[in-house]
């Protein structure tokens, strides 16, 4: 009995272990030749990356913030922040590890920000009153400013902002019309609005 269980061991345990070993770097190529195409500013690429990543990370910002619209948010902006960051990136790490860590840190941020907010009265600043003509002669200026400035976006990102700024429609149901996820729509959007802010920067508050 002994020798035929070690038999079977002998036999089972290190194909176990070889299978294993070839799985595990079979996924580490795979994932440095999608983080290598993300910084090369691959959209699917960032795409494919949520949603690999996604599942894992709703389910750590729902046990930080217990609530499942702030928790969507949260992934969502940390997708963003490691966007942002991806360039920096040395792919020959694992992704999830350092991708967790910075849900967690923005996750304990936003829970700080809350309690902040929920401690403060009302806006002081805030305006009555109607509008000067001076004032609206500059907005139009402004509006016209601005429309020149999104129709010199990238097409993509043109589209993302106009169904989304100007249409009024959701993230959720831009991606749907473009089937990417909510998070390439709002990376898009990010991007247009930095690229907005830099060719309005003219322009003050």
């Amino acid at each position: 009995m002994g020798q035929s269980l070690s038999q079977a061991w002998s036999g089972v345990w290190p194909g176990s272990v070889v299978a294993a070993s070839r799985a595990d770097a079979a996924h580490a190529d795979d994932e440095r030749e999608l983080l290598t195409r993300v910084q090369a500013g691959e959209p699917a690429a960032f795409d494919h990356l949520v949603q690999r990543y996604l599942p894992k990370a709703r389910i750590i910002a729902l046990r930080l913030l217990q609530n499942p619209d702030d928790a969507d948010d949260l992934v969502q902006d940390a997708f963003l922040r490691a966007l942002e960051r991806i360039g920096t990136f040395d792919v020959s790490r694992a992704f999830e590890p350092w991708f967790n860590r910075l849900l967690v840190n923005l996750g304990l941020d936003w829970r700080r920000k809350q309690k902040v907010r929920g401690s403060e009265t009302g806006d002081p600043e805030a305006i009555a009153g109607g509008t000067r003509p001076d004032r609206e002669t500059e907005r139009s200026e402004l509006r016209r400013s601005l429309e020149e400035a999104v129709n010199r976006l990238p097409d993509r990102q043109r589209l993302i902002v106009t169904l989304f700024e100007v249409e009024g429609h959701s993230t959720e149901e831009v991606a749907g019309m473009l089937n990417v996820s909510q998070v390439t729509v709002r990376w898009h959007l990010h991007q247009a609005r930095k690229a907005l802010r830099e060719m309005l920067k003219g322009w003050s508050e």
